[in-house]
Order: C-alpha cells, then sequence, then structure tokens
C-alpha cells in the first residue's frame, strides 16, 4: 500500500452524488391528510430552532409537513396542534424523533474530494508523531468518518493507523446507519476501483446490492449522539482534524460563532478544520482564520 497521496475518487462527473429529501407523496401532489397552516408551521420552526438551532425557511413548507405527517400518523394523531401541544407537555422520546424527522442529511463518499486527499497529505507528514484523533461533528449516516478512516489508511499504508475518529450527530438514526457500516453498492460506485476491493465488502444472497465497510474502518471509529448547541462539548481533544461541513449553513451567524467557540478549543495549535464550500467564517476572523480552500486554523496558530 503506498503511501503517496493520490486521487481518492475519479475525476469528477456530471452525475449527482445526492438528491433533495424525498417529499410525502400527499405533500407533493397538494392532497394533504391533515391540516397544516402559517401557525402550525411557525411553532415547527420554533422548536427545531429552539432544539437544534435550525433556521427553517419558508420554502420549507411541504418539507416539513412531509416529514412529520409520518409522525402523526404513527402516533395516530389528528392535528399538527394536537402533535405539537402533546410534544411540548410531555415529549420525552418523541423530542429525538421530531429532530431527526427534521434533519437534513445528504452525504456521500469523498463528497468534496479535496479535502481528503489534503487530509491524506497531512496525515503522511505525521506518521510519526504517535497516535492522533480526527473529529467530525456532523457525521450523519457514516460515509464522511468512513472516507477519513480510509485516507488514514492510505496515509500510513495500514489498516490500522494510530488514528481515531470521533463521529457525532444530533440525529440518533443516522448515526446507527453509520455504525452498522451497510450501504447500497450505488453509494460506492464513484470510488476508486481498488478502494472498493481494499476497504468494501460485496454481499451475496439476500445481501446482494449491499456493501459493509472493512471492520477495521469500523473499529477506528467511534459514533455517538452530540448536539452542537450544547453549551459545552465532552469530547477528549485535541484533534488533529476537525471536520464541521454543510451544517453550519443552517444557523445564523450568532450561533455560528457561538459553536466556533466552543468547538476551536478542542483543535489542536496546528490542527485544521474542514469546512463546507458555502461556509465562510469572515465575521469569526477572531476565532479562525483561513489557511487554504475552505480550510481553517485557530487565530494566531502558526501557518
Amino acid at each position: 500500500m503506498s503511501v503517496s497521496p493520490r486521487p481518492l475518487v475519479p475525476a469528477p462527473s456530471t452525475r449527482r452524488t445526492s438528491a433533495a429529501p424525498p417529499q410525502d407523496d400527499a405533500a407533493a401532489s397538494g392532497a394533504r391528510d391533515f391540516e397544516f397552516d402559517d401557525r402550525d408551521f411557525r411553532r415547527v420552526a420554533d422548536l427545531i430552532r429552539q432544539r437544534a438551532g435550525i433556521a427553517l425557511a419558508d420554502g420549507k413548507r411541504d418539507m416539513v409537513y412531509g416529514r412529520l405527517s409520518r409522525r402523526l400518523r404513527a402516533l395516530g394523531l389528528r392535528s399538527f396542534k394536537d402533535y405539537l401541544d402533546q410534544l411540548e407537555r410531555d415529549g420525552g422520546d418523541e423530542w429525538q424523533a421530531f429532530t431527526n424527522a427534521l434533519t437534513t442529511n445528504l452525504t456521500s463518499f469523498f463528497r468534496e474530494p479535496h479535502h481528503f486527499e489534503r487530509l491524506q497529505e497531512e496525515l503522511a507528514k505525521r506518521r510519526h508523531d504517535g497516535p492522533l484523533k480526527i473529529w467530525t461533528c456532523a457525521a450523519s449516516t457514516g460515509e464522511e468518518p468512513y472516507s477519513i478512516a480510509i485516507s488514514a489508511c492510505e496515509a500510513y499504508g495500514t489498516l490500522t493507523p494510530p488514528v481515531r475518529i470521533l463521529a457525532t450527530d444530533v440525529d440518533t438514526q443516522v448515526l446507527a446507519t453509520g455504525e452498522r457500516g451497510v450501504y447500497p453498492v450505488e453509494r460506492i460506485a464513484g470510488l476508486d476501483d481498488t478502494l472498493k476491493r481494499r476497504y468494501f465488502q460485496r454481499g451475496s444472497g439476500p445481501n446482494e446490492g449491499k456493501c459493509r465497510v472493512h471492520p477495521a474502518l469500523r473499529q477506528m471509529i467511534e459514533f455517538r449522539p452530540l448536539n452542537l448547541l450544547a453549551p459545552r462539548y465532552d469530547v477528549a481533544g485535541p484533534f488533529t482534524a476537525m471536520f464541521c461541513r454543510n451544517v453550519m449553513i443552517y444557523f445564523d451567524k450568532p450561533t455560528q460563532r457561538g459553536i466556533l467557540t466552543r468547538l476551536v478549543p478542542h483543535l489542536a495549535d496546528d490542527g485544521m478544520l474542514y469546512t463546507g464550500h458555502s461556509e465562510n467564517y469572515l465575521h469569526a476572523a477572531d476565532i479562525i482564520q483561513p489557511c487554504g480552500r475552505t480550510l481553517y486554523r485557530r487565530a494566531g496558530a502558526a501557518a
């Protein structure tokens, strides 16, 4: 296994790697089983903002209806008012189901591949530095942490690199998918053939059409729930790399600053924060400074 960085995915094509979240059929057709008015939408928007910091634009009304109407049916409720009243009165486990339903989880293996090429380069430089830690803050269904694990294996030339990965998300359902590490084979269609053979096991018989990540990758990763709006993060850094990608776009700037204020102290002095292509932090220049394409370091850290 070579330790020299090489492309982890083929050259970009026009194939879409993710699709918009599916709408409820009734919502898409205009025929609805439940009344859903402006007051209901505003209550939902206020609750998910308080719970998870997510800002719902008016254009998300159909998505909200489609996802939450499933919860009404599951609970045998007759109106959104009844559902929201019950949620606020004695939500219990339903708060997690509510949050899971409204969390957008678009991801893919090696999404924004330049990040993983850079990570592989950085890890290769540190091959003699001892154990390293990496944190992915919005791990979703696991493609991102497994992509990080593959990058680490490639950088070190072994299936057992001295790298530990913490994978967190507010959505417990997607974390469960990540822990299983089983995906439709279509999810890895765009990967280099060598990577497919090395890091994925194809299913057969009843598991035809599925693939499982190599057990060595799974052993590198700890999956656990964490809400970025929490007042403090119970994590054990410092982290050589943090991936906080395509999640901050759902928060307003004051909330982003608050999250960065809690995140960055866990970043190693020479560590890097990897961010989404549509995210920038000019308003937080006193906390982090750009050091490359959608890459940041702690403000004041040596280049």
